[in-house]
């Protein structure tokens, strides 16, 4: 009864719960031993046991693995099973219960001693370009953002950047700045070393003459670089064709393989001068052997100067149209008032040298001469409208037609007028009838007159403004030395300072615009001079009275006579008329 009461009484479930509590302590402790020890936020080795679009997991002996997201590791497209990476425990569990891993924060962590240790060996390491900027790319070193400068991608120079990025490639750490953690890549770098080893292979082997296969790398206004597997060289523009370059993306273009010869290099073969049109014939040996001087040739303008036309007859082969060669004319003119780049032209050959390559064209040639008929087209006398060239101080040059010129002198453009330049009577443009004088056939100069459409009035002149005449004149131009008066029949005098003077002194003096009365006091019909004076028109009517009471003889008193009216000024000018009249008669 004892017993049984003693198992009545036993505590089955505290034995139960004490057996299971011991077991599993020692369950969990010894599972416990074959795990990692790990802590938070620091940094362990792991396993790559899974990849996927989205994540990596990654065993670190630790009870459960751990997910790290797949973006970390761009930068190593090459990840597969099995890789050991290291990561940095975020958190032993999540709310999920997951272990929460980093890979890009373990980099980091570590990144700054591996780039530094990498820049001393000159370790190659592997970086993911991430974007362009300024002057060159963004990488991603060993966890840390490096640059590339654009220089440092390759050899060749890049021409779109973009397509490096999102590309992993291999870099040498070429600096490293302590003070800012700033750091320097380089690809190129690494490719030096072996394009150093192709060149001098190619540079040893290097020939006048030697026709080698290239790639055009770089083109500039003044040639084309071409990548001759190492060793650039330069194909100087004048070198790419036989014909005038303007641009040498005529003739080639970027990346295009081509063959070229070598003309020339230095003593250390770093400068290689390699040509394109000597791998053809000239086009002058291919010259036509029937073209001779005095042929018409077809030719299209490729460049222009002052002096005349470049103008290619056939591919390669040009010829120069001297500007005196364009036209008849012998003014002095630009080839650019003919002729323009691009302007197909017919011209005849005037010189032809094969040995020296050198030929002149004239277009004048395929019209007539105009000088070879001058003395029947332009007979002395014979009137024509010319258009006014240009001036100088002794008169005008004119054009009657192309190649056929003349000069009016000053004095032969007006009968009346004293001109002191061209400029006062015409205007260059301006058309002006002319009448030939005379043919000076060996100069090709026409000599013209302007004022010899009218009869030379100057006779008819002599009669109204004899000595003595009375005219009225209006002051056109004051001097020093006097003024212009402008007449009846628009012919000019002149009236010196003292012969302006007026009869009241206290009148204010002589001025243009003027109207007044003078006397003639000397007409030269040859030199087509009347000199006026305003004086003499009040200043002897005052001596008159006076000379004649010292001649008349004194005589007794006389009753006082009535006061007689005084001569008017108009008298005086009916008498100064009829004596000129009388004076005119007698001559």
């Amino acid at each position: 009864m004892t017993e049984n009461n003693s198992l009545q009484n036993f505590d089955w479930d505290a034995h139960e719960l004490a057996s299971k509590g011991t077991l599993n302590e020692e369950i969990l402790a010894k599972y416990d031993a074959t795990l990692n020890a790990i802590k938070d936020n620091e940094v362990v080795e792991g396993t790559v046991i899974s990849i996927n679009k989205r994540e990596v997991v990654v065993n670190v002996g630790f009870k459960s693995d751990g997910i790290v997201p797949a973006g970390e590791f761009r930068y190593n497209p090459d990840l597969k099973i099995g890789d050991k990476v290291e990561v940095y425990i975020q958190s032993q569990e999540d709310k999920k219960g997951q272990l929460v891993l980093s890979h890009k924060e373990a980099r980091a962590s570590r990144s700054w001693d591996r780039v530094n240790a990498a820049c001393e060996s000159s370790e190659i390491v592997n970086g993911y370009i991430k974007c362009r900027t300024k002057g060159g790319m963004i990488v991603d070193v060993l966890g840390m953002e490096a640059f590339l400068p654009g220089s440092q991608i390759d050899v060749k120079p890049i021409r779109d950047y973009d397509v490096f990025v999102g590309k992993t490639m291999e870099f040498k750490i070429v600096k490293v700045n302590q003070e800012f953690r700033n750091v320097v890549v380089s690809h190129k770098a690494l490719i030096e070393a072996e394009i150093e080893a192709q060149k001098k292979e190619i540079v040893s082997k290097l020939e006048k003459g030697q026709v080698l296969e290239g790639v055009v790398k770089n083109i500039t206004n003044y040639g084309v670089f071409i990548d001759l597997g190492g060793v650039d060289g330069l194909i100087h523009i004048t070198d790419l064709s036989w014909g005038r370059v303007t641009d040498p993306k005529e003739i080639v273009e970027l990346d295009q393989k081509i063959n070229v010869v070598i003309l020339d290099f230095d003593e250390d073969k770093k400068r290689i001068a390699l040509g394109l049109k000597q791998l053809t014939p000239h086009p002058w040996d291919a010259l036509s052997a029937d073209l001779k001087v005095g042929d018409k040739v077809h030719g299209k303008v490729v460049v222009m100067a002052d002096y005349g036309a470049f103008v290619e007859v056939a591919e390669g082969v040009e010829g120069l149209v001297h500007v005196s060669e364009m036209s008849w004319s012998q003014h002095l003119r630009s080839a650019n008032d003919f002729l323009k780049v691009g302007d197909e032209i017919d011209a005849v050959i005037l010189t032809l040298d094969r040995d020296e390559r050198k030929m002149s064209l004239g277009i004048k040639q395929l019209k007539a001469d105009p000088w070879e008929n001058i003395d029947a087209k332009y007979a002395v006398g014979t009137r024509h409208f010319a258009k006014v060239r240009n001036f100088t101080n002794f008169g005008v040059f004119v054009e009657i037609e192309e190649g056929v010129d003349g000069l009016i002198h000053i004095s032969d453009l007006s009968w009346t007028k004293k001109i002191k330049h061209p400029n006062e009577f015409t205007q260059i443009g301006a058309e002006i009838e002319v009448v030939v004088l005379e043919i000076d056939k060996d100069n090709r100069r026409l000599s013209l007159g302007h004022k010899q459409l009218e009869e030379n009035p100057w006779e008819e002149l002599a009669v109204k403004y004899g000595v003595d005449a009375i005219v009225e004149g209006k002051i056109i131009e004051l001097g020093d030395k006097g003024a212009v008066v402008l007449l009846e029949d628009g012919v000019e005098g002149f009236c010196t300072t003292r012969h302006l003077q007026k009869e009241d002194k206290e009148a204010a003096a002589a001025k243009v615009g003027d109207v007044m009365n003078f006397r003639v006091i000397e007409f030269n019909k040859d030199a087509r001079r009347i000199l006026l004076s305003h004086l003499r028109t009040w200043e002897e009517r005052k001596e008159a009275p006076a000379k004649e009471a010292k001649a008349a003889p004194k005589k007794e008193a006389q009753p006082e006579m009535p006061k007689m009216e005084k001569t008017t000024l108009g008298d005086l000018d009916v008498l100064a008329n009829l004596k000129a009249a009388m004076a005119a008669e007698e001559k």
